[in-house]
């Protein structure tokens, strides 16, 4: 509770708030002699004050703070009345300041003795009073502490009064409120200050004479200002923002817009502060733009701890065969660019390692990495996936909405898998994400900006779906700015020994069972023709592994696994004889799965969609 100084007018006083503050439970000091020009030096502490009279008049010019004036009521001055009746006065006046009795206490008369009520305001008056009273023959006077010295000087039989338990008790009470209330004033101003002071935005607010009445540290430092040598300034003179005048003014005005201060580049937004219609202030919350892109970059970051991370780099793509050494120096080079870049190559060939690659080398690493599969969603799901969509867009619709991978893959890269399954329609929408930088959600009426960096990977020719018009041409070219084609693991035999290895490090059973390979087994492998590549190298070497009984994986494991009966001649086969082998293993693998193409696709190392699409091939030709 803010602290509390009873200032007694004489000792009797003193001795009386004493004993009421006992019986209170208070301990509030009290104070009889110092001058009331010292009493803030001596109680630096003290907020509120309670004195009497012209005390406590002269108190509150003297320090500006709450003063509660003790009243009185006529039952205090009866005391003093009788002692001038037993005197044998027979008009008596009761001269008081104005502040301590009622002004609607009228004149009265106890038995033939007439009392006048004659309270005073000022000095001057006090002495215009007494001279009215002494001309109307007024034999004694009852007043208090300046009242009784002045009348003192006239021909008067003078009575002091003291005031009362009661009357100072409701004092100290009233005082007691006021000290509760600043308490609550002052803790609601600290948390006011404290919120303002930490805020992350800069806040200038003015009233509604444009006078500062608050400017944070941030908003200071934003408009390079002394935010404590603002306050109270006129708002026109410290110019930080002159829309805000025109905002306290009701005048057309920027609510929020990008102001240039110095070298920073600032975001404002302008509030009118009402009450009821009338406008009293005007409120300006500012952020520095260069922070929230590094607040946004931090938002990214997390984004990318829930799964939107590229976990391949570049040491990740092995091989180092002649047509594997052009990869790598094409990755570096797009690595330096944001163009966007069109991966082909059969399926399993290593689209996606290549391209978290390219996104992990380049000034984007830090940012999102979302990865899509065309082939693998319905058309209605892949664009709500893409683009997302605002609450009530369909039925179904999330509540709030959601947001779509591209505004997912803001600062980062998206790769877009198998991009010739893509539907025309949205083929058209993923132009326009290409062309102006912007999404928009289905449902929405307004554009979200975008920062992403687009890799597109296709296992088809895009030019003859482009022929066939199942591809747009526009898109074709503003995907294929830049152009990478990853060799099949056919064309590279020479990096399977390599590719083996960094596959047994990588299984969890070469840590139990410690498996190797024979030489032979490396040498089987490389005469393979592979329709599956890396994937299904994967997948041959994984399972073999597995079900080795011994510590080795031998030649005999690899051709009962790839349903090779006998070690193929060493001149080379030809394209009809290579395509005849394929179609036989994965025959033998529909066969052994009863034709369930997730199963079998799985087995051979393949996509779904790339089994499905060899299949029908082989209807065509029949």
């Amino acid at each position: 509770m803010e602290a509390i100084l009873f200032v007694a007018i004489t000792q009797s006083m003193a001795e009386v708030a004493a004993q009421v503050l006992k019986e209170m439970g208070l301990n509030i000091r009290i104070d009889t002699t110092t001058p009331v020009k010292e009493l803030v030096q001596a109680y630096p502490d003290v907020n509120i004050f309670i004195s009497r009279g012209g005390r406590a008049t002269e108190i509150h010019k003297e320090t500006g703070k709450p003063v509660v004036s003790i009243t009185t009521t006529i039952y205090d001055f009866l005391p003093p009345i009788h002692r001038l009746i037993t005197k044998g006065v027979d008009t008596i006046a009761i001269v008081t300041n104005s502040n301590m009795i009622d002004a609607t206490v009228q004149d009265l008369q106890i038995g033939s003795t007439q009392i006048f009520m004659r309270p005073w305001s000022s000095i001057k008056n006090l002495q215009h009073i007494l001279q009215q009273i002494a001309q109307a023959g007024v034999m004694g006077v009852v007043g208090d502490g300046d009242g009784v010295k002045a009348a003192k000087c006239w021909d008067f039989m003078v009575e002091s009064f003291n005031s009362g338990p009661e009357t100072i008790k409701k004092a100290i009470e009233e005082a007691v409120v006021i000290a509760k209330a600043q308490e609550v004033e002052r803790v609601r101003n600290e948390l006011f200050r404290i919120i303002v002071n930490s805020s992350a935005e800069g806040i200038i607010a003015v009233n509604k004479n444009g006078l500062v009445t608050v400017c944070n540290p941030v908003a200071g430092q934003a408009f390079q200002l002394q935010e404590t040598s603002v306050i109270g300034k006129y708002i026109g003179d410290i110019r930080p923002d002159d829309q805000l005048r025109n905002c306290l003014r009701g005048n057309s005005y920027e609510r929020e817009g990008i102001k240039k201060i110095g070298d920073k580049l600032l975001a404002i937004k302008r509030i009118p502060i009402k009450l009821g219609d009338e406008v009293v202030g005007a409120v300006a919350n500012i952020q520095d733009v260069t922070q929230l892109q590094q607040f946004e970059q931090a938002i990214r970051q997390k984004i990318n701890k829930k799964g939107l991370l590229a976990k391949y780099h570049f040491e990740n793509l092995i091989g180092s065969s002649v047509a594997m050494q052009a990869v790598k120096e094409r990755v570096r080079q797009y690595a330096l660019t944001d163009a966007t870049v069109l991966l082909t190559g059969e399926s399993g060939t290593g689209k996606e390692r290549v391209t978290q690659s390219i996104h992990n080398l380049s000034n984007r690493k830090n940012g999102p990495f979302v990865a899509v599969n065309c082939a693998a969603l319905p058309e209605n799901l892949l664009e709500s996936e893409l683009f997302g969509y605002v609450e009530g867009a369909f039925t179904g619709a999330k509540k709030g909405g959601k947001q779509g991978l591209f505004e997912l893959a803001h600062g980062g890269t998206i790769f877009l898998d198998e991009i010739s399954e893509m539907p025309l329609f949205l083929q058209a929408r993923l132009l326009r994400v290409l062309q102006e930088r912007e999404v928009m959600r289905l449902g929405a009426d307004n554009v979200i900006p975008i920062d992403v960096r687009i890799i597109s990977a296709s296992n088809q020719d895009l030019e003859k779906l482009i022929e066939i018009k199942k591809f747009r041409d526009d898109l074709y070219y503003r995907l294929n700015v830049l152009r990478l084609h990853l060799p099949p693991l056919r064309d590279r035999i020479d990096d399977i020994p390599a590719l083996i290895t960094s596959l047994l490090g990588r299984l969890h059973i070469s840590r139990t069972k410690n498996i190797g390979i024979t030489v032979e087994a490396i040498k089987l492998l490389q005469t393979y023709r592979w329709p599956g590549n890396i994937r299904e190298l994967e997948n041959v070497i994984e399972r073999v592994a597995l079900l080795a009984t011994g510590s080795m994986i031998e030649e005999a494991d690899l051709r009962r696994e790839l349903l090779i009966a006998e070690k193929p001649p060493h001149q080379e086969a030809t394209g009809d004889q290579l395509r005849v082998l394929e179609r036989k293993q994965i025959e033998q693998v529909l066969l052994e799965e009863k034709y369930n193409y997730t199963r079998t696709a799985r087995r051979l190392g393949i996509n779904r969609t790339t089994l499905w699409r060899k299949i029908q091939l082989w209807e065509l030709t029949k």
